[in-house]
């Protein structure tokens, strides 16, 4: 199983055959990470819970596509900034537990600020 820097060397190796470093600053990348996003959103417009359940079967692979399209540039985003992304999720996780402890939290969809 490859690790993070593994990917995001391979994602390097495939940028820079293609010279596509001078396009793939952190605007550009930020703006990639949500038109990919949205093109993840395509597959669930419109659709019902149900339906929505039932195509994510049956389309996973082109599901599965759109997310690696989201993860690549969010990995090349972690490596132009130098962020260790797995270590920016492990602080987000903390802090998200901190925000919303379990026994506030639970079975609710508010937001930290509106749970009491």
């Amino acid at each position: 199983m490859p690790t993070l820097s593994d990917i995001q060397a391979q994602i390097r190796a495939f940028r820079d055959a293609r010279d596509w470093l001078q396009f793939h600053n952190p605007k550009n990348l930020a703006i990639s990470i949500s038109l990919e996003a949205s093109e993840l959103l395509e597959h669930f417009q419109w659709r019902s819970f149900e339906e929505s359940q039932a195509h994510a079967r049956e389309a996973r692979e082109a599901i599965a596509d759109e997310m690696a399209d989201i993860a690549i540039y969010l990995a090349e985003f972690a490596d132009l900034l130098d962020i260790d992304l797995l270590a920016a999720m492990e602080s987000k996780l903390a802090k998200n537990a901190a925000k919303y402890p379990v026994e506030k939290a639970r079975g609710s969809h508010k937001k930290y600020t509106d749970l009491e």
